[in-house]
């Protein structure tokens, strides 16, 4: 993996519907004030909770502040992502946008208005597309970093080998390979093959860390705190984590945090920035932000790492 120290990223998936505008501008304010970076969207955020049934809200938002911040975007580094903003409002997946190269182009576009930008800093794609070919969807993105329009490229919720066909492909054509991976990851884990119940999500595999370290590649997690569970009793965690690997790695969980003085949630993400994986947490509130930024002081030591990955 990348030799950067790990970040964590704003995930602002629920700015503009679920988040309003003035809690997320709050939001964004002290988490630039703490010296945080990147911001995590896509252009279909959040489609399914917005009443026009398509997506933009989040940059929206994100475009707003920066217009009101002088200065911000020199401060921030924006991720956003194509594939599966709806085109027809409430139907989804039948009208999603897709990879092919017109959409893919025609998707940045769309996104740099509402971000009210000049450049993207990465740009995902957020799932795959097989019904258009591979070779396709690769030289869109290559051309839109040689055009200046994206700094980097990475690939979201893709298969291992689909991201190493993509690189290949990427060489042959001469253009900017996907040098990132997003894929769902925290410290509890499901049961083994267990499906997860959220569309389009992509647990990291043995063979994504492989790729992620044998290559190079940023590796970002989100999910990470999936969604409170670690926190909030109302918010218990999915049945797919009912096993005994999560009892012991609670246990352990409780030990060291408070070993550490620091909370679950920031013992994980510490867990996750240890390995170089920059982890994606989500806010609604000015102190979920602040408390998830603590980790970045938490220190956790191999016989630390040691003690989760027996637990596991």
């Amino acid at each position: 993996m990348t030799t950067t120290d790990p970040h964590i990223v704003l995930g602002t998936m629920d700015f503009g519907t679920r988040v309003d505008r003035d809690r997320a501008f709050a939001i964004l304010d002290a988490f630039v004030a703490a010296g945080g970076v990147w911001l995590d969207t896509a252009n279909c955020y959040s489609f399914w909770t917005d009443p026009g049934g398509v997506g933009g809200a989040s940059e929206r938002v994100i475009g707003a502040w920066l217009r009101a911040r002088p200065g911000a975007r020199d401060a921030v580094r924006i991720a956003t992502k194509v594939r599966h903003n709806p085109l027809v409002p409430h139907s989804w997946p039948q009208s999603a946008e897709g990879l092919s190269a017109d959409a893919v182009h025609a998707g940045v576009e769309e996104s740099l208005g509402r971000l009210a930008v000049d450049r993207i800093d990465l740009l995902w794609a957020h799932a795959e597309d097989r019904t258009v070919p591979l070779e396709e969807t690769v030289g869109a993105f290559g051309e839109l970093v040689a055009r200046g329009t994206v700094v980097r490229i990475g690939a979201a919720n893709h298969a291992a080998w689909r991201v190493e066909r993509a690189r290949a492909l990427a060489r042959q054509q001469g253009v900017q390979p996907w040098t990132a991976l997003q894929l769902r990851h925290s410290l509890v884990q499901p049961r083994p093959l267990a499906p997860v119940a959220e569309a389009g999500h992509r647990l990291l595999t043995p063979e994504d860390l492989d790729l992620a370290r044998s290559e190079g590649l940023a590796l970002w997690a989100y999910s990470s705190l999936l969604w409170g569970s670690y926190v909030r009793p109302d918010k218990p965690l999915p049945p797919i984590y009912d096993h005994p690997g999560t009892t012991r790695v609670l246990a352990v969980l409780d030990d060291i945090a408070g070993e550490l003085a620091a909370t679950r949630n920031q013992v994980v993400l510490a867990w996750l920035m240890r390995q170089g994986i920059d982890p994606i947490v989500g806010a609604s509130r000015v102190e979920q932000i602040e408390e998830a930024l603590a980790a970045r002081r938490v220190r956790l030591g191999d016989e630390h790492m040691a003690r989760f990955a027996e637990a596991r």
